[in-house]
């Protein structure tokens, strides 16, 4: 089946495309995994999240230009996104024996004031879209297969 999305090598893809905060000269903090240290910093464009779909979903949403999201997403009334530090256990959490299955990656800058960061699983910030995603929204996509001991994600993602 083909992919209505841009390809390519994930290992190959820098930082700053898996939502990694990029190290800022003179930052006195150091930057810890899954935390956008640079929102409302003027970084917006440094970070993406992550959405799961299942094929079907995914093919709509390529054919359509546009999706409202997953079941669970109409019954919540967003779209529920992931941060790279979230993403593998919302994997392992909501989708465990699929194996056809597809994420994608979107830059919060694409987005604007229509996603809301909303505590979630462990209290932790999750991301929700207030709007339908559009295709063009969306950076990246890739197969998310299932292997032996999980979902195998792109390494550079980890």
């Amino acid at each position: 089946m083909a992919y209505c999305g841009v390809r390519g090598d994930a290992l190959s893809k820098p930082d700053w495309a898996f939502g990694r905060p990029l190290a800022r000269q003179g930052d006195d903090e150091s930057p810890q995994p899954g935390i956008d240290h640079f929102l409302g910093k003027g970084h917006e464009t440094c970070m993406l999240i992550y959405k799961i779909f299942r094929r079907p979903e995914w093919d709509a949403l390529c054919a359509a230009g546009e999706t409202a999201g997953a079941p669970v997403d109409l019954a919540d009334g967003y779209i529920h996104f992931s941060t790279a530090a979230q993403v593998v256990e919302t994997a392992a959490k909501h989708f465990a024996t699929e194996s056809d299955l597809v994420l994608v990656a979107v830059s919060i800058a694409a987005l604007g004031a229509d996603l809301k960061w909303e505590v979630s699983r462990g209290g932790a910030l999750f991301p929700h879209l207030y709007r339908r995603l559009r295709r063009a929204d969306v950076v990246w996509d890739t197969a998310l297969p299932l292997g032996l001991c999980g979902h195998i994600f792109p390494e550079a993602l980890l």
